[in-house]
């Protein structure tokens, strides 16, 4: 902690120091990460197409996204931190024309182990793009509007997280799953170009550290940093929820007496779009030094979401109250956990987003790996009862790690 502390006045005078962020780079923020974060979330209204494609078990498909979401880990764990050490705009380049070469992999695979693989490589550099974008918004804004553009920068990741299976649902009806990944590929190409145009140069706060000191300076962040554990740990709990939700949603809608297509399976995605309007809210109470208030209130409706989902098998309107009531408490919490989180350290926000993400890869691929395997056995009650008793846990925890977690620094 000795060697991130050592820039702290440097790297908040600079901070202070730096010009207003133009809307049109706000905006850029924005769609670059939504882009970036669709790729690591186009699987998942796929799954049923990608198990009888590779003649993989409805109860072991999951593993897809398990794959992708241990590619994310990889990517926090050991690219992300990079933001802090070299200059983050060759590094979003370079993050993109590699990613647009997972993403053709994924379209090119035979065979399940290549698949799972170009998943992987697909989850990582997604990821490190998403979260690096997001430092990258943090360390561009003066300290009055960091709120501000880091909030619109994690807007754009939750709309492109639902466009991402909208999207993927219509173009592999229209063309085939295959055609997914190949147009992403394509996009991913021409941002590439774009970020390397318009991005402004930062370079990062000056520290003598090599990449293996840098690496484990974000273990001791981990270590000693208590908001960021509790944070952190609420975060676990709630992408474990919100991909166990989403990770089967296909299953059941994709089969008789349903037969819904990837379109319409993908377009529930869009009813929680108004969770977007309430993770700013959230933003703004959390500056406010109401974070308590925002995340009880978020939990609550997470816990209350499951009632109405478990009610799918009667109606399928019931799955709009419970998505929205699950993206609203779910984005709020997230919004929340890095406005207390990113209040610190302006020259450590790379690790301390990759630190903390760690966690939501956890969640996510634990949450994707357990509901396939509860459908195959108990069906969507079992998911729902599954998800509930998550959302549950991220209450209970909350309530027992209020007084560290809501507090600001």
């Amino acid at each position: 902690m000795d060697t991130i502390g050592s820039t702290v006045a440097c790297g908040r005078a600079d901070a202070a120091a730096r010009p207003s962020v133009p809307r049109g780079l706000t905006l850029l923020f924005a769609v670059a990460a939504g882009a970036s974060v669709a790729n690591v979330y186009y699987a998942q209204p796929l799954l049923d197409a990608l198990a009888r494609e590779f003649a993989i078990d409805a109860g072991a498909v999951g593993g897809v996204v398990t794959a992708t979401q241990a590619g994310c880990a990889l990517a926090l764990l050991l690219v992300v931190p990079l933001g802090d050490l070299v200059e983050r705009r060759r590094l979003m380049a370079v993050q993109a024309l590699l990613l647009c070469a997972a993403l053709a992999g994924v379209g090119c695979a035979g065979s399940t182990p290549v698949l799972l693989g170009a998943m992987l490589l697909t989850g990582l550099l997604g990821t490190a793009m998403t979260q690096g974008l997001i430092a990258y918004a943090a360390g561009a804004a003066p300290d009055g509007e960091r709120g501000r553009v880091v909030g619109a920068a994690q807007g754009g990741v939750f709309i492109g997280l639902l466009l991402a299976r909208v999207l993927a649902g219509a173009v592999s009806d229209l063309a085939g799953w295959r055609s997914v990944y190949f147009g992403a590929a394509a996009a991913m190409l021409a941002l590439a170009a774009l970020l390397w145009r318009r991005l402004p140069h930062l370079p990062p706060v000056r520290q003598r550290l090599r990449y293996a000191a840098l690496i484990g300076s974000m273990f001791a962040l981990l270590r000693h940093d208590r908001v960021l554990q509790v944070r952190g740990g609420l975060a676990l709990l709630m992408f474990a929820a919100f991909n166990i939700f989403w990770s089967a949603l296909v299953l059941p809608l994709s089969a008789p007496p349903y037969n819904l297509s990837h379109t319409a399976i993908g377009a529930f995605g869009l009813v929680g779009a108004v969770g977007a309007l309430a993770a700013a809210r959230a933003g703004r109470l959390a500056d406010r030094g109401r974070a308590a208030q925002a995340t009880f209130a978020a939990l609550l409706l997470l816990l209350a979401a499951w009632l109405p989902l478990a009610w799918m098998e009667r109606s399928l309107w019931a799955l709009v109250p419970g998505i929205l009531l699950l993206d609203i408490g779910g984005q709020a919490i997230h919004v929340t956990n890095q406005s207390l989180i990113l209040r610190a350290a302006p020259e450590a926000h790379s690790r301390l987003v990759g630190a903390y993400m760690l966690f939501y890869a956890a969640g996510s691929g634990a949450g994707a790996l357990a509901t396939t395997a509860v459908y195959a056995h108990a069906g969507w009650r079992g998911v729902c009862l599954l998800g509930a008793g998550v959302s549950a846990a991220a209450l209970a925890f909350w309530w027992m790690t209020r007084r560290c977690g809501a507090d600001a620094r």
